[in-house]
Order: structure tokens, then C-alpha cells, then sequence
């Protein structure tokens, strides 16, 4: 007797399974894909424990007969197919036949569906692929079906399912694809009892705006572009709405919720350098084609595609999105308040004048508060020797002898700290005088910014780099573990509070780490369902940024507990760093730049990142003469 076998259909399904259903989110998509596919006008997800326990897809769509209905959940069995030449002329979602023979192995299945015509429904049973009852039941027309105990037989795999927080953003993410590919369709999305949604609206700007915000789809532009090849047409955000994650990107070609490396970098392209370092824009992109120039039978998860002709929708889609940010209007709104004609105290008489217009000597208002604390919130721990080490490497630097510098602090000055509510100074330029000798160049005003991103700094062995978003967010980081480990309170209260909307699942990680939260500093109370007041925000939340620094932080949050698997407090400091710290590109003064090198120094940590990126690169004397040929 050989020893090769036929496995039984039982296990070959459960194999088949951990490729199409990888997660609860992978059965609802294949769930609403066939409620779409057949025909509904009206689709409700219902689902308990993130998926885990129940998910149940209910539609008006065409329904099927008792022996459809038991067909139905045999392996390759589908109404879609028939040929190998209809691969070629796809028109639905589904067409492979594994779908519903993968779920209903590693789950418990209940089936009521019915045709318009049929008087009584069916109903089908199936637990763990094996078929437990077949009658006539009461149904509306339509197909209910519910699965519940997702991977309940196969513990190994159950085990692996990640929070319920996360397995629900998962779920949320394809119920709200589909809702944006079908505005056609009336959607409903019910989890644990809660309405999450109900969209009865067929307006793809008013789903937007439930989506995203009020007013969300005044910031897109609005695209469309026709050739005999494809036709694609959509919206595209404006540089101002650029995040850091790609939650907010879809592409969906003939309206199926596509992934593509190729297209995604097209858009890229298109933007150019309207993005900024690790901004990601909003898109919203419906592309439309003959189906045999594209093949989606790629990966079970039918999530991939593969066309013809590769180059051609690569320019179509970069051309597209080229000229439609090109006639982006970018133009800043300029309002100049009169200046009331009273001096004030530490005004001057040209100061005061009432169509005098002066700017501020920083272009992003709140750097300087973003980098003053106060000492019982952020101790100087292990590093002293490190800040010692540093001042003495720093070579003392003659003040800067052009008239309209103001004057500077000195880097031996380790307590200095600019007030809060100081009134600022104009912006120090650094200029070089041709007259200038090489040696009084090098006592010039240091540190200096290059391209608003790096600090350049003298010290005696050469010149010190330093990336100043990094920078800042080794400090941010390190004050946020000590503020949380200290229980001091380090919320500054808000004249106006703000209300900000918040996805679902966000509302879970706020309750999650409310408590930590509260320690950083935040202050807020529950409003709505989705909602919440922010009342306070840390002490060190940039200026204007109070509405919005609660949501990114639970978004960055989020981001690093998939991608990085940090513990909860760690990952909250990293998250508040990472969303709260200077930019590159924001301009600093001589004062913010001076104050940042000291704070970086004040750390446990100065050379690297929260995340192990560098944060000063030297250049010895030595080196630099190699580069010039000086030897």
C-alpha cells in the first residue's frame, strides 16, 4: 500500500481556510461580497466580540433554493463560473467557490435564505463542516447568515487572533471599503448590540463626511479622466490632510477593494514633493476596465491583481494624479488684525502702530512652549556625565557682532528656559559678510538650522548634526515615561474645551488607556457614542494642536501595536513623542534650537531615537580634511 493519500474534504477545507479566512475581517468580506454579488439594496452586518463569537451578514439580494443552499457550501462550488474563458470576464466579486466551504469548516454556520418567488425559506445548519439539519423555515426574501465560534475547532489557530480592539478595526475597515465602493447600497453595522452606522444616504460626499469628519469632502479634489484603455475617476486630499498611516487610502478597480505596490507608488509620484517625510495622502480612487485586461485570480483573498499592460495604468494613474494636484490651489489665507492703538508695556512706539505688521520670529508658533517643562516633571536621571561631556566638547563662540542680532544665550548656560508668554523677538538670520575672514565665520551664531530638519552645532573635534524631530522625540518620550511614573499632575486645562469624533474602535483604546492617558496629562469626558471633550492635554501639546493630539495618538497607537508589539505604557510614550514632537520643516530660533540641545543632552539617551534612529551624526576635522584633500 502506498503511503500517499487522499485527504477527506473535512481537513482539505481547513487547510483551504487559513488561506481565505485569515481573520474574523476575511469572512465578513467574503460574507458581504456574495450579499453584493447577489443583487442587495439594503446589507446589515451584525457581529459580537469583534467577530470572535458572531458574525452575521443579512441582504435583500436574490436569495437561493434548498439545493443552492446546500450546494453552496461545497468546496468550488459557485453560480459565478461555468468556463475557463469566464475568468477572463469577471463581473462579480466572488467566483472562486471556496469561501463559504472554508468558513464553514473551522465555524458553526446557520443559513435561512429565500428566493422572491419561494414561499418558505430554507434553512441549513452546518457545525464544523459537517452538516447538522436541512428544513423549511420563515424568512424574509433575502439571506441571513450567521457564523458564529470562528476557528472554535482548531484552538491553535483561535489563540493567534489578536484583541478585540484590533480585530474590530479590521472588520470596521472592510465594512467602510465596501460602503465607499457601493454608495448604492444602504449599509448597517451593528457590534455588541451598539448601531456603529446606518447609512440610508446614496451621496458619496455625505458618506465621506460620516466617515471623516464634518466637511471632510471640501478638502478633496475631485478627479475624472477618461481613455479608450480605462476610466478612473475619484478624490484626492489636499497636502494639508496628510497623516502618517494608510488608513485613509482606497482603490478599487470595477468596485472591488484592491491592493496594488505599483499603483500606490504611481500616486506617490503623482504628489511628488507636496509630501512630506512619511506623510501618506487620502485618496479615493474608482478605476474602471475591461476585465480580461486585468487578473484578480492571483491570492485566495482576491485582494491582488495583476494587468495586462502594467506601464499603462501605472502612467494613466500617475498622470492623473499629477495634473489634478497641480491645479491644487495652495495659496495661504492672510488676515491681518489692526493692533490696538494703546502701547503696551513692553511694546515699542513702532510696535504699536495700528497698520504696522510684523512676523513672529518663528513660522510655527508653540515650538518654544513645546520645549520648556518645568523640573519636578522631567528629572535629569543618568545622563549628567553625558551633558557634561557635551558642554565641555562645545567650543565657546564669540556673540555674534552683526546690529540686528538679537543677543544669544550660551550653551554654558544649563538653566536658561525662554518664558512661556515672552514676547518674541525677530528671527536671528545667521549672514556671512564678505568681508568676513574664514576664522570670525566660525564664531558666527550657532547652532544653525539646515532646511528646517538638521541642527548644526561647532564643537572642538568638528561639526554636530542633529535631526531635530528625533531629537524631541527622545525628550517627549523620556518626560512622558517619568510624568506617568511620577503621578504628578501635568494637565494644563483648557479655556475652550474641544469635542473630537472618534472612530469605534477608538473608543475602546481610550477606555483602555484612559488611566495612563490621565497620568500624561489629558483630561476628557465621554460626549456621544463616538465622541469625546477634551478638557485638558499635557503641558507640552504644541499650540493648536489640542483638538486633534488625542486622535493621532491613538492612531499612532494603534500603528505601533501592530507593527511593533510594544507594551502598553512604552507604547503610549512613543506615540505622544512621536505625534507631539517638532517637525522637519518647522523653523526654529536660535533660543528653540539652543533649549533643544540642552534638553537632548538631559536625557538618558541622547544618540538615539525611541525607535533606534539616530539622532546626531559628527564630522571630525580630521574627516573633513580627507574630504577636501587637507592631508
Amino acid at each position: 500500500m502506498g503511503f500517499i493519500k487522499k485527504l477527506p474534504d473535512v481537513i482539505a477545507n481547513k487547510i483551504a481556510a487559513g488561506e481565505v479566512v485569515q481573520r474574523p475581517a476575511s469572512a465578513v468580506k467574503e460574507l458581504l461580497e456574495n450579499a453584493i454579488d447577489a443583487g442587495a439594496d439594503e446589507i446589515t452586518l451584525i457581529i459580537k466580540d469583534a467577530g470572535k463569537t458572531l458574525i452575521q451578514v443579512i441582504d435583500n439580494g436574490c436569495g437561493m433554493s434548498e439545493d443552492d443552499a446546500m450546494l453552496a457550501f461545497e468546496r468550488f462550488a459557485t453560480s459565478k463560473i461555468s468556463t475557463v474563458e469566464d475568468l477572463e470576464d469577471l463581473h462579480t466579486l466572488g467566483f472562486r467557490g471556496e469561501a463559504l466551504a472554508s468558513i464553514a469548516s473551522i465555524a458553526q454556520i446557520e443559513l435561512k435564505t429565500k428566493r422572491r418567488e419561494d414561499t418558505l425559506a430554507s434553512l441549513v445548519r452546518i457545525d464544523g463542516g459537517v452538516f447538522q439539519e436541512t428544513s423549511k423555515t420563515h424568512a424574509p426574501d433575502g439571506t441571513s447568515i450567521a457564523v458564529r465560534n470562528l476557528f472554535y475547532n482548531i484552538p491553535a489557530r483561535r489563540k493567534f487572533l489578536k484583541s478585540d480592539t484590533t480585530e474590530f478595526k479590521h472588520i470596521y475597515d472592510t465594512i467602510l471599503a465596501q460602503t465607499l465602493a457601493h454608495p448604492e447600497i444602504k449599509w448597517k453595522f451593528i457590534s455588541d448590540g451598539d448601531e456603529v452606522f446606518h447609512l440610508t444616504t446614496h451621496s458619496l460626499n455625505e458618506r465621506l463626511n460620516h466617515f471623516f469628519g464634518k466637511d471632510f469632502s471640501n478638502g478633496l479634489i475631485e478627479f475624472k479622466e477618461s481613455n479608450d484603455f480605462a476610466n478612473v475617476q475619484g478624490f484626492l486630499g489636499k497636502p494639508a490632510m496628510m497623516k502618517r498611516t494608510k488608513n485613509e487610502q482606497f482603490l478599487f478597480i470595477n468596485r472591488r477593494i484592491t491592493q496594488s505596490r505599483q499603483l500606490h507608488h504611481a500616486i506617490m509620484q503623482g504628489y511628488g514633493e507636496l509630501l512630506g517625510e512619511r506623510e501618506q495622502p487620502f485618496y479615493l480612487i474608482y478605476l474602471e476596465m475591461e476585465p480580461r485586461r486585468f487578473d484578480v485570480n492571483v491570492h485566495p483573498t482576491k485582494m491582488e491583481v495583476r494587468f495586462e499592460d502594467e506601464r499603462n495604468v501605472y502612467n494613466l494613474i500617475l498622470s492623473v494624479v499629477k495634473k489634478t494636484v497641480s491645479g491644487m490651489d495652495f495659496s495661504p489665507s492672510v488676515v491681518i488684525e489692526e493692533k490696538p492703538d494703546t502701547l503696551r508695556a513692553d511694546s515699542t512706539p513702532s510696535e504699536s502702530s495700528s497698520n504696522f505688521y510684523k512676523p513672529s520670529f518663528s513660522e510655527f508658533p508653540g515650538v518654544q512652549k513645546r520645549l520648556s517643562y518645568n523640573e519636578r516633571d522631567f528629572e535629569v536621571r543618568s545622563s549628567n556625565a553625558l551633558y557634561a561631556d557635551f558642554k565641555r566638547e562645545i567650543e565657546p563662540s564669540a556673540a555674534p557682532t552683526h546690529p540686528s542680532a538679537p543677543e544669544q544665550p550660551s550653551f554654558s548656560d544649563a538653566s536658561f528656559e525662554p518664558p512661556i508668554d515672552a514676547p518674541k523677538s525677530r528671527e536671528y538670520q545667521l549672514i556671512f559678510q564678505s568681508s568676513e575672514t574664514e576664522s570670525d565665520s566660525l564664531k558666527g551664531a550657532f547652532p544653525v538650522q539646515l532646511h528646517n530638519r538638521y541642527i548644526l552645532t561647532q564643537i572642538k573635534s568638528g561639526l554636530m548634526l542633529i535631526d531635530q524631530h528625533v531629537a524631541h522625540e527622545r525628550i517627549l518620550y523620556e518626560r512622558a515615561l517619568t510624568v506617568m511614573d511620577a503621578g504628578i499632575s501635568n494637565s494644563q486645562q483648557l479655556l475652550f474645551p474641544h469635542r473630537i469624533e472618534l472612530k469605534p474602535w477608538d473608543m475602546k483604546v481610550l477606555e483602555e488607556l484612559r488611566q495612563d492617558l490621565e497620568k500624561l496629562g489629558f483630561s476628557f469626558r465621554q460626549f456621544s457614542q463616538h465622541s469625546v471633550v477634551v478638557e485638558g492635554v499635557p503641558s507640552d501639546v504644541k499650540p493648536g494642536a489640542e483638538e486633534k493630539i488625542l486622535f493621532e495618538l491613538i492612531e499612532q497607537y494603534l500603528d505601533y501595536q501592530q507593527s511593533l508589539k510594544l507594551e502598553k505604557r512604552d507604547n503610549i510614550a512613543k506615540s505622544y513623542a512621536c505625534r507631539n514632537a517638532i517637525m522637519a520643516g518647522d523653523k526654529l530660533s536660535q533660543r528653540e534650537m539652543t533649549l533643544l540641545i540642552d534638553q537632548l543632552f538631559a536625557t538618558s539617551m541622547p544618540y538615539v531615537c525611541p525607535h533606534g534612529r539616530p539622532i546626531i551624526i559628527k564630522l571630525s576635522l580630521s574627516e573633513l580634511d580627507k574630504m577636501f584633500g587637507r592631508t
